[in-house]
This record gives structure tokens, C-alpha cells and sequence, in this order.
């Protein structure tokens, strides 16, 4: 059993934290103070090869694992974890379109997708269907046209601000068996937005509502077959989960970097405070729910990449036990900070509020723990 990092990914690894640390950390704090993130960052990304790092190479992506992108999700996050972020769901919607769409799907939305002209949302949850995806209420109608959508999605990030929106619709029964996939483009008469979320974390990344009203969208816009939009989604959220996770344990490494360089300055009653044994044990105790937590989201995506059986638990629990490391990592160096931590300068409080919601996103951690144990329960025969 190896647990290093091939040459090639230590470089994918490198490339992204090189590039976060000149093309994102400058500008994290402006970009959260306006609201957004400059589009012109985004062609950047994507001569990286980072548009599509799930989509292969025959439309232009780079045909990465999950464990690939776990690395480069944990290296742009020590910039910023809400713009690593927001790439993980742009390419999570890559990812789908990829696997599931036909090819003519492909052929007309991927190269826009993984040369990054062109921002994707997901649109998954609703404002009374949150953990609960399965009812969702968003309904779309066959028409002569193609198909006519109706209804709402809520906690949007990109609403108002990206090009396309793969959004999760009911054509059939109420149910998961009842809901497809459809690409909804901005402009389309129909579709709207809501006001911009006074958000306590990721407030670089607009979130929005984005809202449905007779809205039409041509038949060839659905993805893969009717009925199969919730597995399609499920699928996409394995993914989706390690990413966070990769992004919260990346602003966590951050937060923790930084502590142990101003620990190394910060005096008090003659010595540097990293000189006292309390607060070694504390750091030392801060580094092992690192590196155990970097360890299994690396096996849960060597898993997923592996079509493992327990992949999509290994997923739960990878998520999970990852965000909830992380956030109490970067929260103890905000107190390890004293009253700097809490001043937007020393820029820990940013990373305390950004990492607190990748408890909730991607499936809640409460959401992840019914899934680890149904799974228990029904492998214990």
C-alpha cells in the first residue's frame, strides 16, 4: 500500500497552489468585500486544464482523477476557499455532462464548459427541499417546443452571475424516479434571479435563487434519459463531497500554516508562545486531525476512481469527518490567535467563516450520517 504521491500529481498538486498563492490570495479579501469573482480569472484557470478536470480529452478537458482533483481543490482552497470551490462545482456539472450526456450533448456544451467561456451552476436544491432532494418540486412540462419549466431553486452559487445552469426538474412521478436533468442557458425568457444572499461565508461567490417561470428550453437541452436526473445527481455529489472536503482541509492547512508562523513571532511573558508545552500539545493535536483527515478523503477518492462497492459511503464519511476536522482546526487558530485572529487582517476569521458552511453544502453532515449508517445496517447481513 502506497500513500505518496505520484510525480505527476505532487506537480498537479504544485501547479495549483502556485497559482492560487499569485492569482487568487492577493485579491481573496476584495473579492469578498464587492461580492464576486472577476470572470477574466476564469480563462486563467482553464489554460491549467482545470475547466474540466473531469471531462476527457476528446472535448477538452484534462481527464483527471478524484484523487487528482481532491489535489488541486485542497491547493487552490489554501488561497481562497470559496473560489476553489466554485471551480469544484463547475466541474462537477463537467463531470455529468461527460458521463451521462450523449454525444451530441457533449460535442455542444463541453468545449465551452472546460475552456471556461462559459460558467456552469448546479441546480439541485429548493427552498423546501433541501437534504430532502429527492422531492423536489421544480416541474418541467413536454411541450411542441421541447420543455416548459416552473418552479424555483434555492442557495444557487452563480445565481445571476454564470452562463449555464444544469438544473435538476420533475417530468414524471413524484420521487427520485421522477426527475430529469435539463441545461438551462442564461437569457432564456423565463429565467430569473433573485437577490444576491447576505452570506456569512463564501461571500466571494455570488448565490442567488434562480427562478423558473414558463420558462422554455429546447428537448435536446435534457441530459442522458428522462427519469434518470436524480441519479445523475447522487452521482455527481460523490464527487462533489470529496471536493469540498479537499477545499475545506486546504483552508484549514492554510489556517494552520499561518498560526504556526505568527506563534513563532507572537511573545508573551518573555517567550515566543510556541515555546509553551500547552500550546505544543495543541498543535501537535491540530496537525494529527490534518493529516488522518487528508489521509482517508484520499482513500475515499481512490475508491470512488476505483469503483469500489462502499465508495459512495467512504464519500459520506470522507466529507463528514473532513469539514468537521477542518473547521474546528481553523477555529482553535483563530483562538490560538488570541484577538488578532478575530481582526480580518490576520485573515484567519475569513477562513473560519468560509469553511463553516462545507458542514452543510454537498449534503449536510447530519445528511452524511443517516447515509453511513443505513449503509451499516444493510451490510451487517
Amino acid at each position: 500500500m502506497d500513500f505518496a504521491l505520484s510525480e505527476e500529481q505532487q506537480a498537479i498538486f504544485d501547479m495549483a497552489k502556485a497559482f492560487g498563492a499569485d492569482h487568487i490570495a492577493p485579491h481573496a479579501r476584495d473579492w469578498e468585500a464587492v461580492g464576486t469573482i472577476p470572470k477574466d480569472l476564469w480563462p486563467k484557470v482553464a489554460e491549467l486544464g482545470l475547466g474540466g478536470i473531469y471531462v476527457s480529452e476528446d472535448y477538452g478537458g484534462s481527464g483527471l482523477t478524484r484523487l487528482d482533483a481532491t489535489l488541486v481543490f485542497e491547493a487552490l482552497a489554501m488561497a481562497c476557499p470559496a473560489v476553489g470551490s466554485f471551480l469544484s462545482i463547475h466541474n462537477m456539472c463537467g463531470g455529468m455532462i461527460d458521463k451521462f450526456g450523449s454525444a451530441e450533448t457533449k460535442a455542444r456544451w463541453l468545449p465551452a464548459l472546460t475552456s471556461m467561456t462559459k460558467i456552469f451552476s448546479y441546480c439541485l436544491t429548493e427552498p423546501g427541499s433541501g437534504s430532502d432532494a429527492a422531492a423536489l418540486r421544480t416541474r418541467a412540462e413536454r411541450t411542441n417546443e421541447g420543455w416548459k419549466i416552473n418552479g424555483a431553486k434555492a442557495f444557487i452559487s452563480g445565481g445571476g452571475y454564470s452562463d449555464i445552469y444544469v438544473t435538476m426538474v420533475r417530468t414524471g412521478e413524484d420521487g427520485p424516479k421522477g426527475i430529469s436533468t435539463v441545461i438551462v442557458e442564461d437569457g432564456t425568457k423565463g429565467l430569473s434571479f433573485g437577490g444576491l444572499e447576505d452570506k456569512m461565508g463564501w461571500r466571494a461567490q455570488p448565490t442567488a435563487q434562480v427562478q423558473f417561470d414558463d420558462c422554455m428550453v429546447p428537448s435536446e437541452n435534457m441530459i442522458g434519459e428522462e427519469g434518470k436526473g436524480f441519479v445523475y445527481a447522487m452521482a455527481g455529489l460523490d464527487g462533489g463531497r470529496l471536493n469540498i472536503a479537499a477545499s475545506a482541509l486546504g483552508g484549514a492547512q492554510a489556517a494552520l500554516d499561518a498560526t504556526l508562523a505568527y506563534m513563532g513571532e507572537r511573545k508573551a511573558f518573555g517567550k515566543t508562545i510556541d515555546q509553551f508545552q500547552a500550546l505544543q500539545f495543541r498543535l501537535a493535536e491540530l496537525e494529527v486531525k490534518l493529516q488522518s483527515a487528508r489521509t482517508f478523503l484520499r482513500q475515499a477518492a481512490w475508491k470512488l476512481d476505483n469503483k469500489a462497492p462502499d465508495a459512495s459511503k467512504f464519500c459520506a464519511m470522507a466529507k463528514m469527518l473532513v469539514t468537521d476536522n477542518a473547521f474546528d482546526v481553523a477555529n482553535q487558530c483563530l483562538q490560538l490567535h488570541g484577538g488578532y485572529g478575530y481582526l480580518a487582517d490576520y485573515g484567519i476569521e475569513k477562513i473560519v467563516r468560509d469553511l463553516r458552511v462545507h458542514q452543510i453544502l454537498e449534503g449536510t453532515n447530519e445528511i452524511m450520517r443517516l447515509i453511513i449508517a443505513r449503509t451499516l445496517l444493510a451490510e451487517r447481513g
